[in-house]
């Protein structure tokens, strides 16, 4: 049996996963969900069927975790050998800008993408995220003058809020600022992306038949 058994599709937020445990040399295998009949494996460990799961098959027993950004984080942190956790001195950074991602910036491209941005301050103020620009001008803001989210080494954040930034240039939900470009494109350069992109591109074009 590998170490880690990833509930996954291709055509979701598993892609994240899928980079993340190419990242950290993972031995894992592929539990493919069908969206419209989950498999009573997946629904039994997380009841709302959400993709990715992860179940990592540990010495003392099976570890279950969900949530792309939870995923990636415990991914580094059971594989230091990796190098992809922060310094002491990054910890802040990497923390906040994963959190950061997994909230406000996801929100904010959710609900815009479902046609609610939030305009009153009063509004604003209850939204986790302030509104789209808001948001997004953040983030820029961040990239704008780093290399990666802790600075010149890249981290376990990168896979998160990489794949955020590059999903949402593919698709139209990231505006293509300079900052935002010129991140994805140095992100892409990753070997662990490439192979993750080529094994879930792979597994779309088999669905296709």
């Amino acid at each position: 049996m590998a170490n880690y058994t990833f509930f996954t599709h291709p055509m979701s937020r598993s892609q994240i996963a899928r980079w993340a445990l190419q990242e950290v040399g993972a031995d894992y295998e592929d539990a493919l969900v069908d969206f419209r009949n989950k498999p009573e494996a997946l629904l039994k460990i997380n009841p709302m069927g959400k993709l990715p799961t992860l179940v990592h098959h540990a010495n003392g027993g099976d570890r279950v975790v969900s949530e792309a950004a939870a995923i990636c984080a415990y991914l580094a942190e059971m594989h230091p050998e990796s190098g992809l956790l922060p310094t002491d001195e990054q910890k802040a950074d990497y923390l906040r800008w994963m959190f950061f991602a997994a909230g406000p910036v996801d929100q904010a491209i959710t609900a815009k993408a479902l046609g609610f941005d939030p305009v009153e301050p009063e509004q604003q103020g209850m939204a986790g995220w302030g509104n789209f620009e808001r948001t997004t001008t953040t983030l820029e803001w961040w990239l704008a003058d780093r290399a990666y989210v802790c600075g010149p080494k890249f981290t376990m954040a990168d896979v998160y809020v990489g794949s955020l930034v590059d999903w949402g240039l593919n698709f139209g939900t990231i505006p293509p600022k300079e900052a935002f470009v010129a991140y994805a494109e140095r992100i892409q350069q990753r070997p662990a992306y490439k192979d993750a992109k080529k094994i879930d591109n792979d597994l779309i074009e088999k669905m296709k038949k």
